[in-house]
């Protein structure tokens, strides 16, 4: 398994990345992006520390690496999930992570090994079809889980007119294949993606799901992609990263994933790594399946930031001592509410799954998709509850600096003071989370960002209609109303 050390020279191949109009020549060394990479970096040395102890004493209680059937010490979140334990071995390794890191990760590999495991799943529907390439899916889930690549995914094109069909715009607009070679296929277009500058590889697949006819087969692909194919240009958003404002920022400052727009200008991808191409009807099952499991990490990443939004509110009413009024309780109960909604949505679908045709644990979908509905709906009004109990000073805290200026220290210390337990300087710390988690410009993002990673309200609906089973409803309320039965007399 892998080091930090191995991974930061791993990411060193030459990989064409834009920030700010610049070419970035090694992504771990430029100023914004370091920080996070640097924290993907230490994940990797969490992980392996915990596989040497793991080898060394097979029963040692750890929470990143667990014992794979085949005898090898795995990243736990990569173990594929066999049974309904496994599901909470990689709950405890998420929280693990995210304690030893002191903040939220929203792409740390699980979420999107997950749509890998779904489309073992499909095998024996993909298998019977044309230009489906299954035993490149498993060979490359083997690959991941031994060598521990940093795998992502790379779904949403930029789309263009949605009105229009995509052969009668820009093609480009919609990632597709424009030629074969002996060598693999060649594709052009371009897709959004978290974290693909310092990614491995990305697991490339359509967004569309109605198909129409035959003439959209060169949009229906998927195939793994290396980050540094020749062709394959990164161009990232603006970052909130500011290392120099660590003390005032403590998230965005370290944990500022950055998306990017990753071009395909002509790349050409081995046959090795094709699972599917110009074939609508395996691109339909692959999406349809899609979030079977990756649901379960992304509403993992929501419960720790209901976790967060807790934690913030009840640390500063019980500060200020107003965490007895029942006004505050209720809104407290409102957050304790809001967390355990998730939390119990989880459990459900890990002890209400079921086993897949690849022999994977499916955890309950209807349950999953449910949970994540209830979760990015009610998200925005949870944070707007912390910004109240946590009050105006998360907008008129000074920095950092201004409490170590020996002139005006004094006077912070005493407005910022509350006691022995909470001096001034662990009452800003406080201030500055709340600030950097509910109103910086980092905390509007993460905002949006559901939208995009875990799609907008309408997509979990149509998810949870296409997975729930209605006919133990429709078979009680017959029941109730005698449907069905002969005519009978009044009583």
């Amino acid at each position: 398994m892998r080091t930090g050390s191995d991974y930061l020279e791993s990411i060193r191949d030459g990989r064409e990345v834009w920030i700010e109009g610049e070419r970035v020549r090694d992504v771990t060394k430029h100023p914004a992006l370091a920080p996070i990479i640097q924290a993907r970096a230490d994940v990797y040395d969490m992980v392996r520390g915990d596989e040497d102890r793991l080898r060394e004493n097979p029963s040692a209680p750890v929470a990143l690496a667990k014992t794979d059937q085949d005898g090898e010490a795995r990243n736990t979140l990569l173990v594929r999930p066999r049974q309904k334990e496994d599901w909470y071995a990689k709950w405890e390794a998420h929280d693990e992570i995210s304690r030893r890191v002191g903040g939220l990760f929203s792409r740390l590999g699980d979420d999107n090994l997950g749509e890998m495991w779904s489309v073992t799943d499909e095998r024996e529907r993909l298998e019977g079809l044309d230009n489906a390439f299954v035993d490149n899916v498993e060979r490359h889930l083997r690959a991941i889980e031994t060598s521990d690549v940093y795998h992502v995914s790379a779904n949403t094109d930029p789309k263009g007119d949605r009105s229009k069909n995509p052969k009668d715009q820009d093609p480009d607009m919609l990632l597709h294949v424009v030629k074969e070679t002996d060598r693999g296929i060649v594709v052009r277009g371009a897709k959004f993606e978290t974290a693909s500058l310092y990614a491995n590889q990305a697991f490339v697949k359509p967004t569309i799901t109605n198909w129409g006819d035959a003439t959209l087969s060169p949009y229906a692909v998927g195939f793994v992609v290396q980050m540094n194919a020749p062709g394959l240009k990164h161009i990232c958003r603006t970052t909130f990263t500011d290392a120099g404002k660590a003390a005032d920022y403590p998230l965005s400052s370290r944990l500022d994933e950055v998306e990017a727009l990753m071009i395909f200008d002509d790349v050409e991808i081995p046959w090795e790594d094709v699972f599917f191409y110009e074939n609508t009807r395996a691109a339909l099952i692959v999406r349809s399946s899609i979030h079977r499991y990756a649901s379960f990490s992304m509403l993992l990443r929501l419960l720790k930031s209901a976790e967060l939004l807790l934690g913030i509110s009840h640390l500063n009413v019980e500060q200020t001592g107003l965490h007895r009024q029942q006004a505050v309780m209720e809104k407290l109960s409102i957050l304790a509410s809001y967390h355990e909604s998730i939390r119990s949505h989880l459990i459900a679908a890990i002890e209400s799954g079921s086993v897949s045709g690849s022999g994977l644990w499916v955890p309950h979908q209807s349950m999953l998709f449910s949970g994540r509905y209830s979760a990015v709906r009610d998200l925005p009004g949870m944070m707007h509850i912390a910004r109240e109990l946590t009050g105006g000073q998360i907008a008129l805290t000074p920095d950092s600096k201004s409490f170590e200026q020996p002139e005006i220290a004094p006077y912070l210390e005493k407005y910022f003071g509350l006691s022995e337990e909470w001096p001034g300087e662990d009452r800003r710390r406080l201030l500055a989370l709340a600030r950097d988690f509910l109103n910086s410009g980092y905390a509007g993002h993460k905002l949006s960002f559901q939208l995009f990673s875990q799609a907008p309200p309408f997509a979990h609906l149509a998810a949870i209609f296409n997975s729930f089973d209605f006919e133990p409803s429709k078979s009680f309320t017959r029941q109730c109303a005698r449907i069905g039965e002969e005519a009978r007399g009044s009583a």
